[in-house]
């Protein structure tokens, strides 16, 4: 058997899927920026408003604002989903 190696490369976890991002930081930055503006042209064929939350989820490993708000709709999900 092989050792797993540690790369260091991020990845996201959507639904229990892992994608690996591009190690060039302005390679996910634009990657990120497209996604958003490809969502807010959601009306058009191809493109789909479900591509703005992806990309702001691209874009929460690289900026601390969106990060943060990220991780406020993390908890408030986790508080919603939590039986009483």
């Amino acid at each position: 058997m092989m050792a797993a190696e540690n790369t260091g490369r991020r990845k996201l976890s959507i639904f229990g899927r892992e994608i690996t991002m591009p190690r060039s930081r302005a390679a996910r930055i634009a990657i990120g920026v497209i996604l958003t503006i490809g969502g807010i042209l959601g009306f058009l064929p191809i493109l789909g408003f479900w591509m703005v939350p992806l990309g702001l989820l691209v874009l929460s490993y690289e900026f601390a604002l969106v990060r943060r708000h990220r991780r406020r709709f993390v908890v408030w999900w986790e508080r919603r989903r939590k039986p009483d």
